[in-house]
Formats: C-alpha cells, sequence, structure tokens
C-alpha cells in the first residue's frame, strides 16, 4: 500500500530548544508544496512526537533541533517508532547539528540530516523524492 492522499509530515521541536522559527518556515514550505503538516509546537518529549506521527498517520517526522541534543533526542524518536511497530515513519531532521555528528545519526535510522543554509526547496525536494506519492503505489 502506498500513501494516499498528499503526504502527512509531523515537524516537531524536542527537548528544551526554545527557538521554532526555522521549523515554522520548513513546516510552511511544506505546506505550501501541497503537504499536511502537523507542526508539534515547542518542547515535545520524543513519545509526544511519537504519538502524534502515529495518531496523525504521518509519513514523516521532522525534526529540528539547535539545543546540542540531537544524538539523545533523535535515537529515542526512532526507538520508540520501532518499539511501536512504526518504522515506516520516515525520520528526517535539520538544525545545529555538526557535520561528525550526521553519520552516527544515519547509521541510527535518521534518513536525513539539513544544516543551517539548506534551502527549503531542497528540503521539499528530499521530502518529494524520499517519501512516496500516491501515483508511485501503481
Amino acid at each position: 500500500m502506498g500513501v494516499t492522499g498528499p503526504i502527512r509530515v509531523v515537524v516537531a521541536k524536542p527537548g528544551l530548544d526554545g527557538h521554532d522559527r526555522g521549523a515554522k518556515v520548513i513546516a510552511r514550505a511544506l505546506r505550501d508544496a501541497g503537504m499536511e503538516v502537523i507542526y508539534t509546537g515547542l518542547h515535545q518529549t520524543p513519545e509526544q512526537i511519537v504519538d502524534t506521527a502515529i495518531q496523525e498517520d504521518a509519513d514523516a517526522i521532522g525534526l529540528s533541533i539547535l539545543s546540542g541534543a540531537h544524538n539523545t533526542l533523535f535515537a529515542k524518536v526512532i526507538e520508540l517508532l520501532k518499539e511501536r511497530d512504526a518504522e515506516d515513519i520516515l525520520v528526517f531532521g535539520g538544525g545545529i547539528i555538526p557535520e561528525a555528528d550526521i553519520p552516527p545519526l544515519k547509521e541510527k535510522g535518521v534518513a536525513e540530516i539539513f544544516t543551517p543554509g539548506a534551502t527549503t526547496a531542497s528540503i521539499v525536494d528530499w521530502v518529494n523524492a524520499n517519501v512516496r506519492h500516491p501515483a508511485d503505489a501503481a
């Protein structure tokens, strides 16, 4: 079975990071590209994010982290998706993430990381290319 209807993306700000301008910009870009976006707001726990993604039947979770807690919080989201048998939900992220931390995050199951300077168009293109469309399910 493929995705039915528009791609559904949960955009979330896990942890104590209080800056969400980038997350809101990405959420709007995805929405303007025809996706359904659920923005969870600030200070979400990994449990809240995974619960929302499952309840909303999301195709992907986009995590935005500027606090430096990306290794812990991204890993916890991936772990919870596995525990909840929801590994089909693609996880990608962005924020202030050192280049050296990207390969280990990908090894843990994060599909892609966008660092400062990534364009909204490149993120939209990546989501479109990596989350199946209804036409692809034929």
